[in-house]
């Protein structure tokens, strides 16, 4: 088994000048697709539940779901909880299996993220788990407008959470279907300047790749989240699938001929990151 926490691929990743690419999972075939392509790129991956994962289906088949697919390859996998919203969105996660969750506290006032951030990160730490938090606000496309990190904000709460990786709002926006250049340099500096852990950038689907490249090996970011694009491929093999074959009914058969699509899409987006 090559279940892996957070802390412990992207330790060397900050160590060597790469990133780690956490995707989001939406169900089986997505995330086994994933799995596959790092084992043939030979690179760690962070399968990554988010909140409409959870809605969909519950905490604990997610679990065992990134156990198994752990298990059948020999690249380090770590299964995450992305956007906790609790201490027991965390406490569900750790129990059912996780090595890596994420408390996002970003929407609080910024003593109330740091007290509900250190005390979910001590329980992780307890049970073995890595514990990521966020400070800034990372907005949504079409939605709720970002708060760009504070640099000196960023530093005490990395100091006084105790967390192993901190998400950060520097021009990054969840759910872009476009890549757009322009993710605040500047901020970035300031923040690494002040700090030490891995940064990690949501709304990585936004950023152009030869950015994500050059910041992979030039930064403190070690991890990014990429969800749409990815969710965007999925699509679109599977209404490849069901113009091809409109009279197939079977769910298997429709989801399992996406997984290729899937694989191949997924490959370069990890290689990408590699050192």
């Amino acid at each position: 088994m090559t279940r892996a926490t957070l802390t412990d691929v992207l330790t060397p990743a900050l160590a060597q000048g790469y990133a780690v690419a956490g995707v989001v999972c939406l169900g089986w075939e997505d995330a086994r697709a994933y799995t596959r392509a790092a084992e043939l790129e030979g690179l760690p991956i962070i399968l990554q539940a988010g909140p409409g994962a959870r809605a969909h289906m519950p905490i604990s088949i997610w679990g065992a779901m990134f156990g198994e697919l752990a298990e059948s390859v020999s690249v380090p996998v770590v299964s995450h909880l992305d956007h906790g919203t609790s201490l027991e969105d965390c406490a569900a996660a750790i129990a059912a299996g996780f090595s890596s969750v994420m408390f996002d506290g970003s929407a609080l006032p910024l003593s109330q993220n740091i007290a509900r951030t250190a005390e979910i990160a001590e329980m992780a730490h307890a049970a073995g788990v890595s514990c990521e938090g966020e400070i800034g606000y990372v907005g949504y496309a079409d939605g709720a407008k970002s708060r760009g990190t504070d640099p000196e904000e960023a530093a005490r709460f990395a100091q006084e959470t105790g967390i192993d990786a901190m998400a950060i709002s520097i021009g990054n926006v969840h759910l872009q279907q476009e890549k757009h250049q322009g993710l605040d340099r500047n901020r970035l500096a300031a923040i690494e300047a002040l700090c030490d852990i891995p940064l990690v950038i949501h709304g990585g689907s936004g950023v152009p790749v030869r950015e994500r490249q050059d910041l992979a090996r030039m930064s403190k970011i070690c991890k990014f989240n990429i969800g749409t694009e990815l969710r965007m491929g999925f699509g679109a093999a599977l209404s490849n699938v069901m113009s091809e074959q409109p009279a197939e009914f079977d769910r298997i058969k429709i989801l399992g001929q996406t997984e290729e699509a899937l694989v191949a899409l997924t490959r370069p987006i990890l290689r990408a990151l590699k050192p």
